[in-house]
């Protein structure tokens, strides 16, 4: 289902004109309003008369989450308090938490963007949605359920926890789209392998994941074992919380709502703009909200924009699934690693879960990198061998990926802590 056929079928020349008229007014108002914007304007010599093209928009600084901490809790908001309806923060656990205000219209959009990622998902007004993302200052559970109620659909707000109490839901209610972390979707679906419920029976087709980089292999495990189309939707706090994009059906890419939302990938070092197909950082700059409107925000997410055609119908730029982030990204030696690589590497690997802990640490000079991989429980009543056989497998896929020589834990299912949000993947002792 295309939700909001004008927009999401655009063609390119008048949605260049949207987003760039859009944009004019979007930084006169942040010029006049904010004073932490006008303040890098005119240390960059840029005034909003300025802005007379999309290509302009590289002329203006960045934004970074920093700047929104320091102007914590609401200095960059280009409402009064009077106007905002809402706010929402990130949990602060690297400094002080960023605080994000929307007014009525925000809320609107918001709602507007997260039917369409409904749409993208299949889902119509027929469809009954049960959310298991974490709702509170966290975006993740309102989002969806500001959405889904927008579609006319059915929402059940269950938020995040109790697995076993979300499959009865699931069978009683006749649950046919799933949101939720992929994490905790293989959480979801490990207990119904362990209740034995019989998953051909529920009425779930398809499942909305994000909040976490995943990898293509584990959409194939997640699709697997629920028997579903699991498909990656995509949004910050920040830039208004999930619905900023989303996969189709195609699962080609996920489509952004380009107009609320331009977006740019850069070179993370130099905020050099990159071109189409190129991977970089994502900057977005929003162009229709009212109480943070934010320009050339960087996300220190990992993508690359493509525009070739989509089998889905719809035109807006399409932003590949998020491999990693610029500053989470960990350096082990001189090597840039991604969690994602070393995931997709034990996806591929029989006997191994899709469960496993990184850890980062130093022994003398030398950084140790130490991977915890869950195994099927079976091998750990066979002989030996066969576990040494599996650990030096895994040992030499992740070598041939990373040119690192990981230390491979093999551990027996559950040992590793299950996250019912964000999954948990690395801990880099390094920092400690």
């Amino acid at each position: 289902m295309i939700w909001n056929q004008q927009m999401e079928c655009m063609p390119r020349k008048e949605m260049d004109q949207l987003q760039l008229q859009r944009l004019k007014a979007t930084v006169e108002r942040v010029y006049e309003r904010v004073p932490a914007y006008k303040r890098k304007f005119d240390e960059a010599g840029i005034r909003p008369e300025h802005i007379q093209s999309l290509q302009d928009l590289t002329r203006l600084p960045f934004t970074t989450k920093e700047d929104l901490r320091l102007d914590y809790p609401f200095g960059l908001f280009a409402e009064p308090m009077d106007n905002v309806v809402r706010v929402h923060s990130s949990s602060g656990t690297t400094g002080k938490p960023t605080v994000v205000g929307y007014t009525r219209n925000d809320i609107d959009t918001w709602a507007e963007t997260m039917a369409r990622t409904i749409g993208l998902a299949g889902g119509t007004q027929k469809d009954i949605v049960q959310i298991a993302y974490g709702y509170g200052l966290f975006t993740g559970g309102l989002g969806v359920h500001y959405g889904t109620e927008k579609m006319g659909a059915v929402a059940i707000p269950i938020s995040g926890g109790n697995t076993k109490r979300q499959l009865s839901i699931m069978q009683d209610f006749g649950s046919t789209l799933l949101a939720c972390t992929p994490s905790y979707a293989l959480c979801i679906a490990e207990a119904a392998e362990e209740e034995g419920i019989d998953i051909g029976k529920l009425k779930l087709r398809a499942g909305i994941f994000g909040a976490e980089p995943w990898s293509d292999s584990m959409r194939k495990q997640i699709e697997a074992l629920l028997k579903i189309d699991a498909l990656d939707i995509y949004g910050l706090s920040e830039v208004i919380g999930p619905g900023v994009s989303a996969e189709c059906l195609e699962k080609n890419g996920l489509h952004v709502c380009e107009d609320h939302f331009i977006p740019e990938v850069i070179n993370p070092e130099t905020g050099e703009v990159l071109g189409d197909g190129e991977r970089g950082e994502l900057v977005f700059s929003c162009v229709t909200k009212e109480a943070l409107p934010l320009i050339r925000y960087r996300t220190r997410d990992i993508t690359r924009l493509f525009r070739e055609p989509c089998g889905c119908g719809r035109t807006a730029v399409r932003m590949e699934r998020v491999s990693g982030r610029s500053d989470d990204m960990l350096i082990i030696r001189g090597v840039n690693v991604f969690p994602s690589q070393i995931e997709s590497v034990l996806m591929e690997i029989e006997g191994a879960h899709p469960h496993y802990l990184i850890t980062v640490d130093r022994e003398g000079p030398l950084d140790v990198l130490e991977i915890q991989v869950e195994v099927e429980e079976q091998l750990f009543s066979d002989e030996i061998k066969q576990l040494e056989t599996l650990r030096a497998k895994i040992t030499e896929e992740i070598k041939a990926v990373l040119n690192l020589s990981p230390v491979i834990k093999l551990v027996e299912p559950k040992t590793l802590e299950r996250s019912m949000g964000k999954a948990k993947r690395v801990i880099d002792k390094r920092r400690l």
